[in-house]
């Protein structure tokens, strides 16, 4: 359930299911009564298990520096329907949202789409009507036959491939990386992170098949710690660029911050723009993201590791930014995850762990999640916006994790007291 898009669907009678339906058929067909507005759309599009809302936010800023309008398509919301669809950082607002659906009802939408792909059409229209530069897209589900996946692109990305989703997906990360690569396009470029080899394969094959060129971490472009910031250096385009200081914490959003430069650099070519190195180094400071590794409160850190790969991250980023800080664990994840694992992860750092109950109807229980825990001191807890307000004064390290959707109730809660 996505946060206030029903109240739209009501005003606008416009009707959609809330289940998953893989497949592009729908879509394609209720794209063409609104005009088609992806033929109209510049795009970068992304896939992959994690790393994409953060190579996105790299993207988005250092475009941004370069004087470029740009829209990003994200998934899930962090509080609403709104944040999902954005122009120049911006959430699409009431009155745009209302503009969009008047657009779909007349075009008779109604009936013939997912949530999902409802709002992907609502995105799609918004960003022609709004005459951004470049839309950045980010797949729901998979990529192949995800709803996003009807987009030419300039330059496509996939950041990692773990399992997820295996129901939809397969339970192998090679049936995952066929649904991944299924957003390479013929003759357009690829941009992909530290894959596994299984699903680097994969990548390969598919992309030899669409004639499209890769580009791969530590091979045609890659990133280094130096003395000041770090260094990023794209071996067949001869460009590099030094001192670059990143506000995300974390290795990995090293990785993540060389894939938004490479991908911008094709998006300069395609679009005849002269790339600024300064420009880079302004946006890669700038460039934050909600719930990773998010200081909401002081020592409350939010980070929305929902899988085995996400949370050996935040284990990582944890161990270089707090090493051996004593943690407290608040944590929340849906049934649907690898739920011991996660936890066992987790566990590696800290043995104080306190878990809750959220709003989705998906969420595993804090009881269940107590009994399936390792820690030596475990709780479920009750009222935990109280709670984070208490550790935030005594100055106790506290990582909130498990779901993004407990970071949206998370953040909703405590900006309310």
């Amino acid at each position: 359930m996505i946060p206030k898009l029903n109240s739209y669907k009501e005003i606008w009678n416009v009707k959609s299911d809330d289940i998953i339906k893989p497949g592009l058929t729908a879509i394609e067909e209720a794209l063409t009564l609104v005009g088609n507005p992806e033929k109209k759309l510049q795009v970068v599009h992304v896939a992959g298990t994690n790393g994409k809302g953060s190579t996105l936010t790299f993207l988005e800023s250092i475009a941004k520096e370069h004087g470029l309008r740009v829209g990003k398509f994200m998934s899930p919301c962090i509080l609403d329907v709104h944040d999902q669809i954005q122009v120049e950082g911006q959430a699409i607002t009431e009155a745009e949202m209302n503009r969009v659906f008047q657009q779909m009802q007349i075009a008779g939408l109604s009936g013939k789409l997912t949530d999902f792909e409802l709002i992907t059409v609502a995105a799609f229209l918004h960003f022609v009507a709004s005459n951004v530069d470049i839309a950045l897209i980010e797949a729901g589900m998979g990529g192949l036959l995800d709803s996003t996946n009807v987009v030419t692109p300039i330059v496509s990305i996939i950041p990692s491939i773990a399992l997820e989703h295996t129901k939809f997906l397969g339970n192998t990360i090679e049936s995952i990386a066929h649904h991944k690569a299924g957003i390479i396009k013929l003759y357009r470029p690829v941009i992909i992170g530290d894959l596994p080899l299984v699903a680097k394969n994969v990548v390969y094959q598919e992309a030899q098949k669409k004639h499209s060129p890769v580009l791969e971490l530590n091979r045609q472009f890659y990133v280094e710690q130096e003395n000041v910031g770090e260094l990023y250096e794209h071996r067949e385009k001869s460009f590099h660029i030094t001192k670059l200081l990143r506000s995300m914490k974390g290795a990995h959003q090293a990785h993540n911050m060389a894939l938004a430069i490479t991908a911008f650099l094709e998006v300069a070519t395609a679009l005849e723009i002269q790339v600024s190195k300064d420009a880079i180094q302004h946006a890669v400071t700038k460039a934050t993201i909600l719930g990773r590794f998010e200081e909401i409160l002081s020592y409350i850190i939010l980070d929305g590791a929902h899988n085995p790969a996400s949370a050996e991250k935040l284990i990582a980023t944890i161990r270089q930014e707090f090493p051996g800080e004593q943690l407290t664990f608040v944590i929340g994840i849906l049934a649907d995850k690898a739920v011991v694992e996660i936890l066992h992860l987790f566990e590696q750092v800290s043995d104080r762990f306190y878990f809750v109950d959220f709003h989705n109807p998906r969420a595993m229980t804090a009881q269940k999640m107590l009994g399936l825990s390792n820690a030596s001191h475990k709780e479920v807890l009750v009222d935990y916006a109280q709670f984070l307000q208490q550790q935030s004064k005594s100055k106790s390290r506290t990582i909130v994790s498990g779901s993004l959707y407990l970071l949206t109730e998370v953040r909703s809660r405590l900006k309310t007291i």
